[in-house]
């Protein structure tokens, strides 16, 4: 893996953290994805007609067909995952989530796409599966509790983490594709999925006009963060995509788990910061055997 496309992977792990702590915290559903998703349109608006400008009129059907694909799972997916953090830990749904769906994204690229993977780079998505079970909670994912509340708060959080984790898979691919094999700006196509997104969530914002109303005051901050730093951490990891294969790219961005084991664990107080250590020991670990591999 390039040194540039190992950089930006770093610097997306961080914000990546960051943002999904943001959304977290707010406690959203459908309707914070379309308020972060009418903030990030107009906040990057300027830019996205600074570079479209002159490129997206010589789009064709191709194109537009990838951006409302992208669009369409991308909004699955963060609607998946707002719920899976409003049912369980995001300590729990979180890792689930990024390590199942870039270790799908990785077997697809190699089976599917050509792309191949070398015996250290092999090693490296074992670490990162096993630091990402490791961070999500290691054997109480299996073991039962003494809670039973608690016992079902965790299997919600594997349900979700593992479904969210299947549409990330299928946005990477889809995401990949187009900027790797159709030369797709990442940045026009994050941005212009993203009107799909604001228009498939429009009706959940206009069920109950006045929760909504009361939910973009509290929660406004939270979803302006997202809407900021978001699209940015996505961007640098499809400008990644476009110097490293898919395999590579797809697990090391799991960096981010180490961000969100330090992070996530003391700002939200969730338990077991021990055990998450040493999963983000494994991710690190890993992470480093791909960029090697």
């Amino acid at each position: 893996m390039p040194l540039s496309a190992f950089a930006l992977i770093m610097l997306a792990g961080v914000i990546h953290a960051s943002w999904n702590i943001a959304a977290k915290k707010a406690n959203g559903d459908a309707r914070f994805a379309f308020q972060s998703g009418v903030f990030l349109m107009v906040l990057w608006a300027p830019l996205g007609i600074a570079l479209g400008w002159q490129v997206v009129p010589q789009w064709g059907a191709m194109e537009w067909g990838f951006v409302v694909l992208s669009g369409v799972l991308h909004v699955v997916y963060y609607v998946v995952l707002l719920r899976g953090y409003r049912k369980s830990d995001l300590t729990v749904v979180y890792p689930l989530a990024r390590g199942s769906g870039p270790l799908l994204s990785s077997l697809f690229a190699i089976l599917f796409l050509g792309e191949s993977i070398s015996p250290t780079g092999l090693a490296g998505i074992v670490g990162v599966v096993l630091g990402v079970f490791l961070v999500a909670g290691g054997p109480r994912l299996w073991h039962a509790t003494h809670d039973p509340a608690q016992r079902e708060r965790v299997r919600k959080g594997i349900r979700y983490g593992v479904l969210t984790g299947a549409f990330i898979a299928s946005y990477t691919v889809v995401d990949s594709y187009a900027v790797k094999w159709l030369a797709m700006s990442p940045i026009l196509l994050d941005y212009f999925g993203n009107f799909v997104r604001v228009l498939l969530l429009v009706p959940a914002a206009l069920r109950d006009r006045a929760t909504t109303a009361q939910l973009w005051r509290s929660q406004w901050k939270y979803a302006l963060l997202v809407a900021a730093i978001s699209p940015v951490s996505y961007v640098l990891v499809l400008y990644a995509v476009q110097q490293a294969p898919i395999s590579h790219v797809a697990p090391a961005r799991e960096v981010s788990m180490l961000f969100a084991a330090l992070i996530g664990g003391h700002l939200l107080r969730e338990g077991d910061r021990l055990l998450r250590l040493a999963g983000a020991g494994f991710i690190a670990a890993g992470v480093i055997a791909l960029a090697l591999g």
